[in-house]
């Protein structure tokens, strides 16, 4: 397959797995895939988590398909969706693990309002500890923080985490 097929093909992946990642978030891991997601809404201990399984899991249909368009003579076209959902995992490693939740250590500051805003909204989303009552669950895509806090509040910040290092009792 050529360059100006594959390209666009990788390309396309790559957005599109922001669709699947939000539908994955929303309906599998907050829904019957809780048992390992819970994790990450919870303080971790060490350096692993079970919620780290999904990344396991979504690795399989990517290599698959790298290994059956490149190996296996399966259509050419598979290598580059293979590649595009292995593409879209790295960038969400960078931004989850690395830049959000500071998993491994950077100097990196978010200037840009864009990054700035992914990064609001992820912290929304963990405000919530419970499955059920979260918002934002896509990832390189997010609604405006506001939005998402006057859906919190709409509500009634229903599993929304206690404010920690705070005089509660006087509020």
């Amino acid at each position: 397959m050529s360059w100006t097929t594959g390209l666009p093909l990788f390309l396309v992946t790559v957005l599109a797995m922001e669709g699947f990642a939000y539908v994955a978030h929303r309906w599998m891991m907050h829904g019957f895939g809780w048992f390992l997601h819970e994790s990450h809404h919870r303080a971790r201990a060490g350096n692993w988590e079970l919620n780290d399984l999904y990344a396991v899991i979504f690795a399989v249909p990517s290599f698959t398909l790298i290994l059956g368009g490149a190996q296996l003579g399966w259509w050419p076209g598979c290598t580059w969706i293979g590649a595009g959902i292995a593409a879209y995992g790295a960038i969400y490693f960078g931004f989850h693990d690395v830049i959000v939740h500071r998993r491994v250590a950077t100097r990196y500051l978010p200037r840009s309002a864009y990054m700035k805003r992914i990064i609001q909204a992820h912290r929304l989303h963990h405000v919530v500890e419970t499955r059920r009552g979260n918002v934002s669950f896509g990832f390189l895509w997010a609604p405006r923080p506001e939005a998402l806090k006057a859906e919190l509040k709409r509500r009634g910040h229903a599993g929304v985490r206690a404010p920690t290092g705070l005089d509660t009792a006087a509020r």
